[in-house]
C-alpha cells in the first residue's frame, strides 16, 4: 500500500521549525512495509491544503496529515479533509468531556469558545484520544482511502502514532516487518559499505540499508515474514555476519541504546569509574555520559579546562609541556588524561583538546585538529584527528570519537 505525508503549517514553510514529524513518519512507515512516494508541506491556507489533499487521495491509499488541528481560525486540517471526503462535522461528546477534564486539571482552567472546535469531528471518523493535548487524532475511512489526522506537536503526535496509529496500519499488511539495527562507530559509511557490499548487493529478504550519523553509521536489517519468530530467524545470521566483519566497530544492536549508554554499560560491567577532562568540547562529553540513567554509579567528575591556567591548576599539566608543545598537542592531551584520573581517583579518564575554530588555526595546527587521550590503569592511549566542518560539527565529532575511545579502551583491556 502507498502512503503520503502532508505536513501542515506556515511555520514549516518559513523555516521557523524543523519538520521532524515527516522524518519520524517516514521511518515508521518504512518499517511497516508501506511505500512512500511523496511528502508535501502546505501552509495554513484552505484552498492550497484542499488541493494537496485531493492530489494525495488520488494517488495514495493512506494519507497522513500532521498539524492544523488546534483551536484557532488558521487550524484548517480537519475542516478541509471533511470537505474533500464529503463528510459533515459533528460534535463528539467523548472528546468534549476530555477537553473539559483537560482544562480542569491544567494551569489555564478557563475554556474559551474556540476550544470546543476541537470536539467537532468528521461524521463516522475513528477518534483517537490524545493524552498529551486537547486535539484528538482522527481516522477517516471512505472511498477505499484512509486519512489519518494527527496533531502537529511531536510530543502529542509521536505517542499517538505509536500507541494507536501504528497498530491500525500494521493490520493492513498480511506480513510482519521486523528490523534490527547494528550501530557502528570508528569508521565511515563508505568503509562500512565496502565491507558489506556483497551482502548489500545480494539482499532480498532481509534487506540491508546504511545510514550515516554524526560520527556513526547505522545499518538496518529488515525482514518480512508471517510472524516475528520467522522474521528473527531471517535477521539473526545477517546481523551475526555484519558483527563478524566489523568487529569492535559495532557498539550495539539495540535500537534504543546510544553510544553513551553503551559506554556506561561497559563501565558498570567491569566496575570502572570515569572522569572527563575537556577543553574544546566544553563539557559535552560529560553531558552525554550523565544523560544516561545510572551514570552516577560510574561517573566521578568532569573538568572543563579551557585555558592553560586551568589545565595546570586542575589537571597538573606541566608548564613546560604547554610552552614547548602548546595546548593542542598529544603531550598536553596525555597529561590532561593522567591528571584527571589522578585528581578524581578514577580508573579511567578521557581528555580532549583541539581547535574548533573558526579562528586560531595555523598551517601547522589547522582548525579541526583535535587530540584526545584515554588513561586506564596508568596506560595512556592518544589519538589525533583532523575534523572538517564548522565549530559545532567539529565539537560534535570530537565528542563521539572521545566516547568511542573510552569504549574501545575498555574492550581492548578487559574483553
Amino acid at each position: 500500500m502507498t502512503v503520503e505525508v502532508i505536513s501542515v503549517g506556515t511555520e514549516l514553510l518559513l523555516g521557523n521549525i524543523v519538520n521532524t514529524n515527516a522524518r519520524f513518519l517516514a521511518e515508521k512507515c518504512a518499517l511497516l512495509g508501506l511505500t512512500m512516494y511523496n511528502q508535501v508541506v502546505v501552509g495554513d491556507n484552505e484552498e492550497r491544503l484542499k488541493d494537496a489533499v485531493y492530489t494525495a487521495v488520488g494517488r495514495s491509499d493512506i494519507v497522513i496529515l500532521t498539524g492544523g488541528l488546534g483551536p484557532t481560525e488558521d487550524d484548517l486540517t480537519k475542516e478541509t479533509c471533511a470537505k474533500v471526503m464529503e463528510t459533515a462535522l459533528v460534535e463528539d461528546p467523548h472528546t468534549k468531556e476530555r477537553i473539559q477534564e483537560y482544562f480542569k486539571n491544567s494551569t489555564f482552567k478557563k475554556i474559551t469558545d474556540n476550544n470546543w472546535k476541537q470536539a467537532m469531528v468528521p461524521q463516522g471518523a475513528m477518534v483517537l484520544d490524545n493524552d498529551n493535548g486537547t486535539a484528538p487524532g482522527l481516522i477517516i475511512e471512505k472511498y477505499g482511502k484512509h486519512l489519518i489526522l494527527l496533531p502537529g506537536p511531536p510530543g502529542e503526535m509521536i505517542p499517538l502514532f505509536n500507541g494507536q496509529v501504528e497498530p491500525y496500519l500494521a493490520k493492513m499488511r498480511p506480513e510482519l516487518i521486523v528490523s534490527k539495527m547494528v550501530k557502528i562507530c570508528g569508521i565511515g559509511e563508505s568503509q562500512v559499505e565496502d565491507r558489506l557490499l556483497d551482502l548489500i548487493d545480494s539482499q532480498t529478504n532481509p534487506t540491508i540499508a546504511t545510514y550515516a550519523k554524526t560520527g556513526e553509521v547505522h545499518v538496518r536489517v529488515t525482514a518480512s515474514a508471517p510472524d516475528r519468530e520467522t522474521a528473527d530467524k531471517l535477521i539473526r545470521p545477517v546481523v551475526k555476519e555484519i558483527k563478524k566483519r566489523l568487529g569492535i566497530c559495532v557498539y550495539s544492536t539495540k535500537d534504543e541504546e546510544t553510544l553513551e549508554m553503551a559506554v556506561v554499560r561497559l563501565l558498570k560491567k567491569y566496575e570502572l569509574t570515569v572522569a572527563t577532562a575537556e577543553s574544546c568540547t566544553g563539557g559535552l562529553v560529560a553531558g552525554r555520559i550523565v544523560n544516561v540513567p545510572g551514570a552516577s554509579d560510574v561517573f566521578r567528575e568532569g573538568f572543563v579546562t579551557y585555558s592553560n591556567k586551568a589545565k595546570r591548576k586542575h589537571l597538573d599539566v606541566s608548564k613546560n609541556t604547554l610552552k614547548k608543545y602548546g595546548a593542542v598537542s598529544k603531550e598536553t592531551a596525555k597529561e590532561m588524561a593522567i591528571g584527571g584520573a589522578f585528581a578524581t581517583d578514577s580508573d579511567l579518564c578521557v581528555a580532549i583538546t583541539g581547535l574548533a575554530g573558526p579562528d586560531g588555526g595555523t598551517e601547522e595546527k589547522p582548525v579541526g585538529l583535535v587530540y584526545m587521550a584515554c588513561c586506564l590503569g596508568g596506560k595512556v592511549t592518544v589519538e589525533k584527528y583532523q575534523f572538517k566542518g564548522n565549530r559545532q560539527k567539529i565539537r560534535e565529532q570530537s565528542v563521539v570519537r572521545a566516547l568511542d575511545l573510552v569504549r574501545r579502551t575498555i574492550l581492548e583491556n578487559y574483553s
